[in-house]
């Protein structure tokens, strides 16, 4: 078994309150588990109006399509002009990991 795990660190734009981010921050996790059948949700920076981070998961027995998986999700997520993508962080993990 392969799980990966991508985090994204963005930057919103004209946003001035927390509820103006939540009506950005949302189609975004939505479209992600619609799309790609990922986990997603927003993970940090939830205090934060102008900043968000949201993460995903994906399971799979194929390294490579966790892999493919994740690189979509990350082209969507860098795809979207209400925000800027800042960073991302990947991990991935294996069932013989200790």
């Amino acid at each position: 078994m392969f799980v990966g795990t991508l985090t994204f660190d963005l930057l919103l734009g004209d946003v001035h309150s927390l509820k103006e981010k939540r009506s950005i921050v949302r189609p975004i996790v939505a479209e992600l588990q619609r799309k790609h059948s990922v986990c997603a949700a927003e993970v940090g920076d939830q205090d934060l109006h102008r900043r968000a981070e949201i993460g995903c998961a994906v399971v799979s027995g194929d390294a490579g399509y966790v892999s493919e998986v994740l690189d979509s999700c990350e082209r969507l997520v860098a795809g979207r002009p209400e925000v800027v993508l800042l960073s991302t962080r990947r991990r991935y993990h294996h069932d013989d990991d200790e």
